[in-house]
């Protein structure tokens, strides 16, 4: 590992480092859901002084690295990282999607959070994803038109450009390099050349899908190839010349709706041209001093976060050693009560009340600390005892700072790895099967093992439940990490053990990424777990009761510690290609 002494020389001299460490053994690994850490002396945090964009693909992190560069804030290089992203990151970078965003504006002295999550069209019904024999039927709600929700990114970053950008970049500015590349192409590397054959067949489903994602022959693109998307840059040039209208009114959202309708989905005109993203109030929390700000409903990711960490606030956490058999067994019992939490109460706030003032209060977390046995695993039954009272997969991650203190945590999706696979003819947009996060039936399950009930069933204009949770951690009101990560359900559990690393352990960013992660959320009753434990831990996890399942499933928390040293970046090394770009 580097030294903060070291790290400091190399800021001095004007060095900065582009580093990314994830070789195609290791990224073809972490695809089937395995990861094994790197040797001690791979593991180092990327020095920058001005500015630093954190992302999971290289050349949308130095488009906005760039931004920097030219005088943008971190708003302005989020959009541009943004826009590109949906070119050279296709599985999960979208204008075609939907996510959430958090803002800490020193400029105007305030933290909000973006909420761009796709809708439900308005002809969506709540047993719109069950079999004629009533049980729900998953082709509907992960391989149909039918599970596209109407897409939210466009209307999120142009609303984020517009309230918080720094006034020096214009729309098509920021967007004209997405337009190049999409227009041009780019040679497939990294994470796209090492997915992009594994979901070929699903994508070859659709003609306009295959015609940009094949060879001549039908095969799918493969590392060394050219991917160009014509009809792309097309939509996006109409975005940079009418803004949002460009997507959301007139000839591109008539061919959405046109290729929806055409694969049997339910939106209309009337469901893209209403859309809007809403600027909402961060969920705010503390932890040993600090103070954490994240994304609220529709997402849970915040709401679970902060109950999870003022469970573990009881405990010494510092006093067991990181990655120890005790350690992991708080871990584990805190996520297990936060996350049956989720499963009973989140949803959508426009249509639900769910008691999150409750959820995140010292008071109810010394409850919910209370029924935790450090000697033995609480079974599931039990995670609902402390009931509160009632009150009035894929997906990427990027994180931006830069030199005037504002921070950008970022986090969009399409749900699975290139969505549904359908790209609208004519448009390039390849679309989203979000509205599977939805509950099909109370008691249901979606494809990341997550169980809901009635506050997340599917409705009208309806919001699907997230676990995606973009968050800022403040001292004395400065950013000191931005975090985050794509993992379906364990996004949010990815984000506690990178924030109790850095806090708790005093880890470099970069050490607090790497270290090997585990997850629990209620049902199934299990402990998912990344490869790097040690054998004793995980045979004393065992004999607490703990049954422990391998692998994990890919996560990946692009982060930036902000230090006396400068801005230290931590592109997570389970994904090819993440890169952290400063200056």
């Amino acid at each position: 590992m580097i030294s903060f002494a070291a790290e400091r020389r190399w800021i001095a001299a004007g060095i900065v480092l582009v580093v990314a460490w994830c070789g195609p053994c290791a990224a073809q690994e972490q695809r089937r859901g395995f990861y094994t850490p790197p040797s001690a002396d791979a593991i180092h945090a990327v020095v920058a002084e001005h500015g630093m964009v954190v992302a999971q693909e290289k050349i949308a992190a130095r488009i906005g690295a760039d931004v920097l560069r030219r005088g943008g804030n971190a708003v302005d290089a989020a959009v541009a990282t943004g826009f590109a992203m949906a070119v050279t990151y296709p599985r999960a970078g979208n204008i075609g999607g939907g996510g959430f965003m958090v803002i800490h504006s020193r400029e105007h002295a305030e933290d909000v959070a973006i909420d761009y999550r796709e809708t439900a069209p308005a002809a969506t019904t709540p047993g719109m994803f069950l079999g004629a024999d009533g049980k729900p039927d998953i082709a509907k709600s992960r391989d149909s038109a039918l599970s596209i929700g109407v897409p939210g990114t466009v209307a999120g970053l142009t609303l984020a450009l517009e309230k918080y950008g720094s006034g020096k970049f214009t729309l098509a500015a920021l967007l004209q390099p997405a337009i190049d590349l999409a227009r041009d192409g780019f040679v497939l590397t990294d994470d796209g050349a090492d997915t992009l054959p594994d979901w070929h067949r699903r994508l070859a489903r659709w003609p306009a899908s295959a015609k940009i994602f094949s060879r001549p022959d039908g095969t799918s693109l493969r590392e060394g190839d050219r991917l160009v998307q014509t009809d792309l840059a097309a939509t996006l040039s109409a975005i940079a010349e009418q803004g949002p209208r460009g997507f959301y009114e007139g000839p591109v959202p008539e061919k959405l709706v046109k290729a929806i309708g055409d694969a049997g989905g339910i939106m209309t005109s009337d469901d893209l041209k209403s859309y809007q993203a809403v600027i909402r109030a961060p969920v705010r929390g503390s932890y040993r001093g600090y103070d954490i700000v994240s994304m609220p409903q529709p997402s849970s990711g915040g709401v679970v976060l902060l109950e999870t960490l003022n469970i573990l606030e009881g405990f010494p956490m510092h006093e067991m050693k990181q990655g120890s058999a005790p350690s992991l067994h708080l871990l584990i019992e805190a996520m297990k009560r936060a996350y049956a939490d989720r499963a009973r109460y989140l949803g959508d706030p426009a249509f639900i009340s769910a008691p999150v003032a409750t959820l995140i209060s010292k008071d109810y977390a010394a409850k919910q600390r209370a029924g935790i046995d450090p000697d033995h695993a609480t079974p599931w039954t039990d995670a609902l005892s402390a009931t509160p009272p009632h009150e009035g997969s894929n997906t990427t991650h990027f994180s931006v700072v830069d030199s005037m203190g504002n921070a950008v945590s970022n986090t969009y999706t399409l749900n699975f790895s290139y969505g549904v696979g359908l790209v609208a003819d004519g448009t390039g947009v390849l679309l989203n099967n979000e509205l599977d996060d939805f509950t099909a039936a109370p008691g249901a399950s979606n494809a990341f093992g997550l169980v809901g009930f009635e506050a997340n069933l599917p409705g009208p204009g309806k919001r699907p439940l997230s676990s995606m949770a973009p968050t800022i951690v403040l001292k004395d009101n400065k950013p000191v990490l931005v975090t985050g990560s794509p993992g379906g359900s364990r996004i949010i559990s990815t984000v506690l053990q990178v924030i109790v690393n850095v806090l708790d352990y005093s880890m470099n960013v970069a050490a607090a990424v790497d270290a090997p992660r585990l997850h629990h959320q209620w049902l199934p009753d299990e402990v998912r777990i990344e490869r790097g434990f040690a054998d004793d831990t995980i045979a004393e996890l065992k004999a607490k009761g703990h049954h422990v399942v391998e692998p994990l499933g890919q996560t990946s928390a692009n982060s930036i510690a902000v230090t006396d040293y400068g801005l230290l970046g931590a592109p997570d090394p389970r994904s090819r290609g993440a890169e952290a770009a400063g200056q």
